[in-house]
């Protein structure tokens, strides 16, 4: 039977990995190793100088085995595949991300960051990820993909993403294949002063100004323009 581990960066109890562990049942045997909490923008750090605590964990799904980890997404994939599995997985899945993972954005997020770790192992990796007021296309389309992909060839230092669109599904488009990363970002960041400090301090916080600005092929034109975004990515180096 197909071995299939999954994991995310919002937190075990997270609604996305719920959905993409319900319909993953159909498709082989699963097992959850997730964060305890909240890891989102972590990226692929992984811990080296502490330890790391697996607790069984009850998603209520028939026949799924689900542990917490206290470390990153991408601590998750390591000590899941390497220590927690009675087999090594035949195909890792990390998601479903609230919030796009596209463009310059995969670079910090924690969802990607999982899906290299897999395909850094030598597993077939997928990252999803969608919207954060619509989840219907998500909700409709997450069996087919899955079963379009669910046995894809592995591509050593490449991971596949899909994004689905932030709209209703009376909006939606289709589905683009072989999108590009875009270049762009979402958000053009800044930072402004919120507060000075004693002894000369000063303290900042993230201001981001949201853009719809992307190249044409790419997987932030079709989130953009409501379709869902599947592509390659090659590993950061």
């Amino acid at each position: 039977m197909r071995r299939i581990l999954i994991t995310n960066d919002d937190g075990i109890d997270a609604e996305g990995i719920y959905k993409l562990v319900k319909e993953s049942v159909h498709f082989g045997e699963v097992w959850v190793i997730a964060p305890d909490s909240q890891r989102s923008t972590t990226s692929h750090c992984i811990t080296l100088r502490d330890h790391i605590d697996i607790f069984p964990y009850d998603m209520g799904i028939s026949g799924v085995r689900a542990f917490t980890c206290s470390g990153t997404p991408a601590d998750c994939v390591r000590v899941g595949s390497i220590a927690v599995m009675d087999e090594k997985p035949d195909i890792v899945l990390s998601g479903i991300n609230y919030g796009y993972n596209t463009a310059t954005d995969m670079q910090y997020s924690g969802t990607a960051g999982a899906a290299f770790e897999g395909a850094f192992q030598g597993y077939p990796s997928i990252a999803f990820s969608e919207g954060t007021e619509y989840q219907d296309i998500s909700s409709k389309y997450l069996h087919d993909i899955l079963d379009e992909y669910i046995d894809m060839e592995f591509r050593k230092g490449y991971i596949l993403n899909v994004n689905f669109p932030d709209c209703p599904l009376s909006e939606f488009k289709g589905i683009l294949r072989d999108r590009a990363l875009s270049e762009s970002m979402i958000y053009k960041d800044g930072y402004k002063l919120v507060e000075k400090l004693e002894n000369g301090g000063r303290r900042y916080r993230v201001d981001g100004q949201y853009r719809e600005i992307a190249e044409d092929g790419t997987d932030l034109r079709a989130v953009f323009d409501n379709y869902i975004s599947i592509g390659y990515v090659a590993n950061i180096s």
